[in-house]
C-alpha cells in the first residue's frame, strides 16, 4: 500500500529525512515512531503528497502522491497533526461538507455520535477544545471510506475515554480492510494497535518489525517468583534448560534467567509442585516497546 525507497527531504542544509526505506502492508495498522525531529511527520506528509521528495521514490497505492494526487485523494484519508479545518466552520457542517466530496461516505450522524461530537456540532472549530478538534479531524479522515488512512498523532490531547474510542475505531478500520498508518508518541498505543512498527531516528529507519519481533530480546530476560526461603536451587537448575540461571537475591525471592518461554514456566511450576513449594507472585519481566525505543534512540531530551 505504501512503499518508500531512499527518501531524502532537506530543509536548507539539514536533511530531515535521509535515505529512508519503508513498506506498509495492505490491511494492517502500521505505527511510525521516533523522537521529536526524527522525520516522522515529513515522511508522512511526503506520502500524503504535501511535500516533494528531494531524492528517492514514494508510491502510495502504486501511484505517485504528487503527480497522481487527483487519483489518490478519493482513496486516501488524512488526519493532519494540526489544521486542515476552516477555523470559522461549525463542526458538523465541516464534516458533512467532507462527506459530500466522496461517492460513498459513512453515515455522518452515526460518526458524530460515535466520536462524541454530538454536543458540539454547531460550535465553530476555533472554539472547540483540543480533544474535540482531534476527534473532528479523525472523523474527517475516515468519513469518505478510504482504502488507506494516515493518522498523525490521532490521540494527542484526548481523555482516556476518547482515546479508547479512537482505538476501537482504528481496529474497526482494520477489520474492514482499511490500511492505517499512524504516528504516535504513546508506546502503549503502538503496542495495542500496530501490526508493524517502524522506529525512525535522524531521518532513517533504525528498526522495523512487529512489536513481538522488536521486543523479542525481552523474552529472554527474567522470571521471578516468591516462595519459602532457602530452596534447593541446584535441583531447580538441573530441571531447567541448559543456559538457565537461578538465584535468590533476597530471602524467599527467586530469579530465573534464560530463555523465558511457556515451557520454562511450566518446568518451574512443576518443580515447585514436586517439592511442595507454593510459588507466589510469578512474573515475567520483558522488554516493552518503550524499552526498545529508548535503547535505539537514547534517553536524552530532544528539542
Amino acid at each position: 500500500m505504501v512503499q518508500v525507497r531512499g527518501l531524502v527531504k532537506r530543509y536548507g542544509a539539514r536533511a530531515a529525512v535521509n535515505g529512508l526505506d519503508l513498506t506498509f502492508r495492505a490491511g494492517t495498522v502500521s505505527a511510525l515512531l521516533g523522537p521529536n525531529g526524527a522525520g516522522k511527520t515529513t515522511t508522512i506528509e511526503t506520502c500524503e503528497g504535501y511535500r516533494r521528495p528531494d531524492e528517492g521514490t514514494v508510491r502510495v497505492l502504486g501511484l505517485d502522491p504528487v503527480a497522481d494526487a487527483a487519483r489518490l485523494r478519493p482513496r486516501v484519508g488524512v488526519m493532519l497533526q494540526s489544521g486542515g479545518v476552516y477555523s470559522g466552520a461549525r463542526a458538523e457542517e465541516m464534516l458533512r461538507h467532507m462527506a459530500t466530496l466522496h461517492a460513498n461516505p459513512l453515515d455522518v450522524t452515526g460518526l458524530i455520535e460515535r466520536l462524541g461530537l454530538g454536543g458540539c456540532g454547531r460550535t465553530a472549530y476555533r472554539r472547540l477544545s483540543g480533544g474535540q478538534q482531534q476527534r473532528l479531524s479523525l472523523a474527517m479522515a475516515v468519513v469518505g471510506r478510504p482504502e488507506l488512512v494516515f493518522l498523525d498523532e490521532p490521540t494527542a490531547g484526548l481523555d482516556p475515554q476518547a482515546r479508547r474510542s479512537t482505538w476501537d475505531l482504528v481496529r474497526e478500520l482494520r477489520a474492514d480492510g482499511v490500511t492505517t498508518v499512524l504516528t504516535t508518541h504513546f508506546m502503549d498505543e503502538a503496542e495495542e494497535l500496530a501490526d508493524d512498527v517502524a522506529i525512525v531516528d535522524a531521518g532513517r529507519v533504525v528498526a522495523h518489525g512487529t512489536t513481538e519481533e522488536l521486543c523479542r530480546g525481552g523474552a529472554e530476560n527474567t522470571l521471578r517468583f516468591t516462595g519459602r526461603p532457602g530452596l534447593d536451587l541446584g535441583s531447580l537448575l538441573k530441571a531447567l534448560p541448559d543456559g538457565s540461571a537461578a538465584d535468590e537475591p533476597a530471602p524467599g525471592a527467586y530469579r530465573i534467567g534464560g530463555t523465558i518461554d511457556p515451557q520454562l514456566l511450566a518446568t518451574v511450576t512443576s518443580w515447585c509442585a514436586q517439592h511442595g513449594v507454593m510459588p507466589d507472585k510469578i512474573s515475567v519481566e520483558r522488554h516493552t516497546l518503550e524499552d526498545v525505543f529508548l535503547e535505539l534512540t537514547g534517553k536524552e531530551l530532544r528539542p
